[in-house]
């Protein structure tokens, strides 16, 4: 990517900051911030310079779409972060996307595991982690794992604070963007 092409994502860089500060102020993307963030990639797409084409923008609008919806079908995520990376896809077409979506989730188990640490429950969290990974190793049936205690009224208030996931996303975008398309 040229000089030009990295100053075409600013646009992109600046909603996503500010769906970061939204999401961590108010735990929610307002839709016009992502639905401007979807029509941008869309529009610069078909200007010169561009990321990707607008083939690539609809596919990586889909593979956005797609890479979270399961998530948000299990109550995982919120609409918000489904149209976000919905956006993000459409600047970055489906490779670009992919690579945010991957990156993007182990910037989060890192802000998990931060946030586990800070709030003094990192034990806790690594010792349920390692129950489910032995159901879920397990098939899920009963081979004498024990099941996850229910966490005291302090653990269930900490736990209830959700992470936000925009922060990744908008901490994955800069490294893709920049080990990706930076060298070019």
């Amino acid at each position: 990517m040229t000089t030009y092409g990295l100053l075409m994502c600013v646009p992109m860089f600046a909603l996503l900051a500010w769906a970061a500060v939204s999401d961590c102020a108010a735990r929610r993307i307002p839709n016009w911030l992502s639905y401007s963030l979807i029509l941008t990639g869309l529009v610069q797409s078909f200007t010169t310079g561009a990321v990707v084409g607008p083939g690539y923008a609809a596919l990586g609008m889909l593979a956005g779409f797609a890479l979270t919806f399961v998530f948000f079908a299990l109550g995982a995520m919120g609409g918000g972060d489904v149209k976000l990376l919905t956006g993000v896809g459409a600047w970055l077409g489906p490779v670009g996307v992919l690579l945010v979506f991957v990156v993007e989730a182990v910037v989060g188990m890192a802000q998990a595991v931060i946030q586990a640490a800070t709030q003094r429950r990192l034990g806790t969290v690594l010792r349920n982690s390692a129950v489910l990974a032995g159901n879920m190793a397990a098939g899920a049936g009963d081979l004498g794992l024990v099941s996850l205690p229910e966490p005291s009224p302090a653990d269930a208030r900490a736990m209830k604070q959700v992470l936000p996931y925009s922060v990744p996303v908008l901490v994955a975008t800069a490294l893709v963007v920049a080990l990706r398309w930076g060298n070019s």
